[in-house]
């Protein structure tokens, strides 16, 4: 398994949020299979964003990761997607909808797409 990736930087002035190994059911694939049912995936989120020296003890003054949580249920729920792909982006522009967020990294795993495999799945980063 490879080590999660760190994006605190006290000289660069950034602050990093995550959300490890969140486990949805999702309707995902683009196999006839897949159709019509739901498959579990993970859902890894590293943000780099804003950091504040101090923060007054308020949820206000960061980014929260249960509005970033909450952001993931609503795109799952929108319905079926066919590529793992499609849905990290999603939560990608989702993770961009607060300000502080500088940069985003996804992981979507599918769990049980190969039956040898623990996982297969996609990472990507973007910028703003």
């Amino acid at each position: 398994m490879s080590k999660p990736p760190y994006f605190a930087s006290a000289a660069g002035g950034i602050r990093h949020v995550f959300i490890r190994n969140l486990e949805l059911p999702a309707h995902i694939g683009v196999y006839r299979q897949e159709e019509g049912r739901t498959q579990p995936v993970r859902i890894n989120v590293d943000l780099a964003t804003d950091d504040i020296a101090d923060a007054q003890d308020m949820l206000e003054n960061v980014v929260d990761y249960h509005v970033i949580e909450k952001r993931i249920r609503a795109i799952i729920a929108e319905g079926h997607v066919k590529l793992a792909e499609t849905l990290a982006e999603r939560i990608a522009a989702a993770c961009f909808e607060d300000g502080r967020v500088r940069t985003v990294r996804i992981r979507v795993e599918k769990l049980q797409a190969l039956t040898s495999a623990e996982s297969v799945g996609i990472e990507i980063e973007r910028t703003r």
